[in-house]
């Protein structure tokens, strides 16, 4: 199982570290559905990379599964909804929102602005690959991370 949590923790980083190439080498702004879904690759990882350490007993274990399983259906949820706001982008409003306020004004918007600021347009589409945008991709990564998460609760050891 602890393959399982180093796959979990090295996906969220290389995540992390593609949207970081996005943003500052392709000049792609995260929008606040963006930084929001970063928060829940960091946290996931976070505690990825705790269950590594701890490495737990049976209790333990299940107790880091069903939190990760938890993250990965956030995780999931906003990036459903930010791929169903790109498609009918009249639903919803966007760019300077209260979302956006609210993101900017935490202390991990100060602290590592290049991660966590929202400065983009949640509608916009700027990059895709085979025909899917960032949160089609976000949302398939949320769900392989969330089913490696159920597997690893369910499993026998």
């Amino acid at each position: 199982m602890r393959l399982l949590v180093v796959f979990i923790l090295l996906s969220c980083i290389s995540l992390l570290g593609y949207a970081q190439y996005l943003q500052h080498l392709e000049g792609l702004l995260p929008c606040p559905l963006c930084v929001a879904q970063r928060i829940v690759y960091w946290v996931l990882g976070l505690v990825a990379l705790l269950a590594f350490l701890h490495n737990p007993k049976v209790i333990g274990h299940r107790f880091y599964s069903v939190l990760m399983s938890i993250l990965a259906l956030i995780g999931t949820i906003i990036a459903a909804r930010h791929a169903w706001l790109i498609r009918y982008p009249e639903s919803f409003e966007c760019g300077i929102s209260p979302e956006e306020a609210f993101l900017n004004s935490l202390p991990l918007a100060s602290w590592w602005p290049g991660m966590f600021e929202a400065n983009g347009n949640c509608g916009d589409v700027d990059w895709k690959f085979l025909s899917l945008t960032i949160p089609d991709w976000s949302l398939i990564a949320f769900v392989s991370l969330g089913t490696v998460s159920l597997y690893m609760l369910l499993a026998k050891k």
